[in-house]
């Protein structure tokens, strides 16, 4: 057989080298990741605890795949910024500079006001003499500023135009989004500042969209606690008292105390200081061994403090956060140096908490929080277990099976699969991926897709055996006749899960990341590292007779199988079973999920047998609407471990559930069994769960669309409608299937039908890449003989794809735990109805749709080129 040259092989061996290296932290994960964090204590002057960095060699990669919320605990978030509210503020800031503007020409234009009924992201002046509305437009376009970005140049940051006697003066598109970008972007900050306050390991903070950030923190005790951080603005400010009640006068600022219920003071409007001016905030005890906040301010700051305090000895000044005096000390003495005390009603929590956001600053805009998941961390470790172990007992049962079916051969195929999962974790550690319970699925997955290849190419090479080919130069030929097919195969799979990262989020993205990974590296241990070993036995050995078998086969050496000897039966059952799976989701519906439906759940554990009748009594009170209750039942559940999901439905308004809401939920189910624990609490709001309907839709539609096109370019059209007819049928069929046992349906079935797109296709293209190489080989050949011909010599790959896929999906149904166990049904289904619709559906339209097998009319011999030497 051809020799892969020693530059390649060099290459390929440094690849595998470098995927041990970078992998082999996650083996270790406890002692590297203690390490980390010791590294980073040093890396800010912090002793380290003894013996944290002798747990690592610094000479080795310490990269490791960080662990997902649902697989170490923690708290997830996903806020929008309220904008608007910014826009709003902008002009009431323009309109005290257009008044200003108009003063001079009072007699021109009159009196000027606001007007209250313009939208707030608008300002809308009244003129009492509109003759002077040329004059007024002249004073305001003056104030306008060009827009400091490059899409936006030559705009101004707002436009002016005259209405009747009113100026209407509003943002321009350019400005809206300029102010929009920064806003979000100054509360990415902000928010990560105050995250990073508490020491929290590996936060994830991040823009989503044009207007919201997703917040995901591991090691967090709930989302509420993760909202009371992050959601205050924290806006301080100090204000001179000018007096106690509701006396107000023009001008002045009314604002209740936070501590003393009724008790309202009178302050002025402008602030003395505020809280842009804070350079450091620390919990502290004031004299009396109370908790308090010591603060300090910059230099500016200092002076204006020192200057004001000095003047106002003896009076009151008051201390405001978010609209509320917080405190209203007397002012002593002289307070030079810009160092002060804030006294409060605080526990030793509330002053730890108000330091960290007055470090942090003050929020832009306010947000409102769309969805949040808590999960508990014993929750998260028996994920990790689960998947541990369905991983170990999956890769086990594949290595076995190859082993049996391909003898020495499958072997070798181990070893590629070993070195595909080092380069798959090595890849997920470099890029700093984040691992969850779907991406370990996906792992799985790709442990049984990954054979998929060295399969093609053991298949083709036992093919060029029994055409009496030497064993080189069938190995050669083998080779190269099956890269085609993987190059397709693989390539449509990579598509799906280019697209799931797109369109998805969260969980569907971990899911996409491991999966698109996998097969990359799958195809470069296949085309690459398989050839690469089976050259050096071939080499070592110098075999004069090869024989790639081993105990069992699946499938005969010769089959003859009619697949359309009841191809009306089939195809019928085919038609039936879509109708059928449409109208029972029409009539009976599909069981939503939060993601879809909106609302929260609460998965709770409890030593105790659980009593759904108490659990309703015990919520009917609340006024929480529609709330269903079920009992988990699962064989992987120790005894004693009882457990129920508790689904709220969606409470009014965009946010998800508040934070009071589930503290009355929980206190309630305690009444009924006070040893009750929640391990997870999910909550989606309406606005969220409407927007990822559509979004599903999209994803299914665009993974159709975008196969659709790729075996168009690849194959003829029939070929592309035969497939997409497969799709199509594989993912109503399996919709039908949760409708009719009202399987839950959410966002992770969503990633499981695009697998099953990119599943169904692999299977339909590696059979279409036959067809179109046997359509150049007998070109008299009937189509319908055609397609038989192809089924059967890819039928032992079809067999062998599926079961190796099916030994790794079995093993994480059973062994991975409740929490996935939907997800991994849909895929299983899946690979089930897609290997049929494979060999039973794709072909049949292809034969009802017919081919056109013509030769296609060349040029003639007396062409305008023809006399030109080449």
């Amino acid at each position: 057989m051809s020799r892969t040259v020693v530059w390649k092989r060099l290459f390929i061996w440094a690849v595998c080298i470098w995927g041990l290296l970078f992998a082999l932290p996650n083996a270790f994960y406890p002692q590297v990741e203690r390490h980390n964090d010791a590294m980073a204590e040093v890396a800010e002057g912090v002793l380290p605890a003894p013996g944290d960095l002798a747990g690592w060699p610094s000479w080795l990669p310490s990269n490791l795949v960080a662990l997902g919320l649902d697989l170490r605990g923690g708290a997830h978030l996903l806020a929008e910024v309220n904008v608007a509210e910014v826009h709003a503020a902008r002009m009431d800031s323009l309109w005290r500079e257009v008044r200003e503007a108009l003063r001079p020409l009072r007699d021109q234009v009159g009196t000027v006001r606001r007007d209250a009924a313009a939208p707030a992201d608008t300002l809308r002046v009244v003129l009492t003499e509109p003759a002077g509305m040329q004059a007024a437009l002249g004073a305001v376009w003056a104030l306008a500023s060009p827009v400091a970005s490059l899409t936006g140049a030559g705009q101004s940051d707002f436009v002016v135009q005259a209405e009747g006697a009113a100026l209407v003066i509003a943002l321009s598109d350019a400005e809206k989004k300029l102010s929009d970008d920064r806003t979000v972007q100054q509360v990415l900050e902000i928010v990560r500042r105050r995250v990073d306050e508490v020491g929290t390991r590996e936060p994830t903070i991040q823009r989503q969209g044009e207007d919201r950030v997703l917040i995901q923190v591991p090691g967090i005790g709930s989302a509420a606690e993760l909202k009371a951080l992050i959601g205050t603005t924290a806006k301080l400010t100090f204000h001179s008292v000018l007096g106690m009640g509701a006396g107000q006068e023009p001008g002045d600022l009314l604002l209740p105390s936070a501590e003393e219920p009724g008790v309202v003071y009178r302050l002025e409007a402008e602030s003395v200081i505020s809280g842009e001016d804070l350079v450091d905030a620390q919990p502290a005890f004031d004299q009396t061994n109370r908790p308090a906040v010591n603060f300090r301010f910059d230099a500016s700051g200092a002076r204006v403090f020192g200057d004001y305090t000095a003047s106002n000895i003896g009076k009151p000044f008051a201390i405001v956060l978010d609209g509320a005096v917080i405190s209203a000390p007397v002012i002593q003495s002289h307070i030079a140096g810009g160092s002060g005390i804030i006294t409060g009603n605080f526990t030793v929590e509330d002053s730890t908490e108000l330091a960290v956001l007055l470090r942090a600053g003050a929020l832009p805009a306010g947000m409102t929080f769309l969805e949040e998941r808590t999960i508990g961390p014993e929750l998260g470790q028996d994920s990790i277990d689960a998947g541990k172990t369905a991983a170990v007992i999956g890769m086990a049962a594949v290595v076995v099976f190859m082993l049996a079916c391909y003898g020495g051969f499958g072997v070798l195929a181990n070893v590629a699969l070993g070195i595909n999962m080092l380069l798959l974790f090595a890849a997920l550690s470099v890029m700093g991926a984040t691992l969850t319970l779907p991406g370990i699925a996906g792992i799985v997955l790709t442990m049984g897709m990954a054979v998929d290849a060295n399969v093609l190419i053991f298949e083709r090479i036992r093919e060029e055996l029994r055409a009496g080919r030497t064993p080189g130069r069938a190995v050669t030929v083998g080779f190269d006749k099956a890269l085609s097919a993987i190059m397709d195969s693989n390539i449509t799979g990579l598509l799906t899960a280019v697209i799931m990262f797109a369109i998805g989020s969260g969980a569907v993205r971990g899911f996409a990341v491991t999966l698109g990974l996998g097969i990359l590296t799958s195809m470069f241990t296949a085309v690459y590292v398989t050839r690469l070993l089976v050259e050096s036995w071939m080499v070592w050995r110098r075999p004069k007779v090869l024989r790639l078998a081993g105990v069992i086969r699946l499938a005969p050496v010769h089959s003859t199988f009619d697949f359309f000897r009841w191809q009306w039966v089939t195809f019928g059952a085919s038609v039936v079973a879509v109708v059928a799976s449409l109208v029972l989701v029409a009539v009976m519906g599909l069981n939503f999920g939060i993601d879809f439906k909106g609302g929260t759940t609460f998965r709770t554990e409890s030593s105790q047998q659980v009593d759904v009748a108490e659990y309703r009594a015990a919520l009917s009170g609340l006024g929480l609407g529609d709330v269903a209750i079920a009992e988990v039942f699962d064989p992987g559940f120790p005894a004693g471990q009882h457990v129920a999901m508790i689904r709220v439905q969606a409470q009014d308004g965009a946010e998800a559930i508040s934070a009071a809401t589930i503290a009355q939920v929980e206190t309630a189910l305690r009444a009924v069994d006070p040893g009750i624990s929640f391990p997870a609490v999910e909550s989606v709001g309406p606005k969220v769960s409407a927007e990822l309907i559509w979004l599903a839709v999209m994803a299914v539609g665009a993974g159709a669309a975008g196969i659709l096109t790729y075996v168009w370019l690849r194959f003829e059209w029939q070929f592309a409608v035969g497939t997409v007819a497969a799709l199509v049928h594989d993912v109503v069929v399996t919709v039908g299937v949760f409708a009719l046992f009202q399987l839950r349906f959410d966002l992770t079935i969503v990633a499981a039908l695009l697998t099953i797109l990119g599943y169904s296709v692999n299977d339909t293209v590696v059979i279409f890449d036959r067809l179109r190489e046997n359509l150049a080989k007998y070109k008299e050949m009937p189509l319908r003989d055609l397609m038989n011909l192809s089924a059967n010599e890819t039928l032992s790959r079809t067999v062998m794809t599926a079961l190796t896929t099916l030994i790794a999906l079995v093993a994480l149904l059973i062994f991975g735990g409740d929490v996935i166990r939907g997800f991994v049904f849909a895929m299983l289904f899946g690979v089930i109805i897609g290997t049929y619709s494979s060999l039973y559906v794709a072909k049949n339209i292809v034969l009802f749709l017919g081919l056109d097998r013509t030769e296609k009319a060349g040029r003639k011999p007396t062409h305008e080129f023809a006399g030109i030497d080449a």
